[in-house]
């Protein structure tokens, strides 16, 4: 279950509630930080963006933990957005 969040503060995004929101944008790989090949998708211009399932999540998303499989390797968009912020408050909006 997602928690609403038009009133709530951003110290109440946590882990235990965050859902992944960011999961379902598209996040272009810009350097490299060891993102597995298999979670790689390139266009005709040889763009590298994470790949996303059938469902519209990255692919290195667990969909039963909601935690990143590749955590360690994650591109780095993903360790630049900052759990709580405005971009994240809006995403959660979003997919309710």
């Amino acid at each position: 279950m997602i928690i609403p969040t038009k009133n709530l503060p951003s110290s109440d995004v946590s882990c235990s509630n965050c859902k992944a929101c960011c999961c379902r944008l598209e996040v272009m790989i810009i350097s490299d930080t060891g993102v597995p090949e298999e979670f790689i998708k390139r266009d005709q211009y040889g763009g590298e963006t994470m790949m996303r399932l059938h469902d519209g999540w990255c692919a290195a998303l667990d969909r039963d933990t909601f935690m990143c499989t590749i955590y360690e390797n994650r591109p780095w968009i993903c360790r630049e957005f900052e759990m709580g912020s405005n971009e994240c408050l809006d995403e959660r909006i979003e997919l309710q």
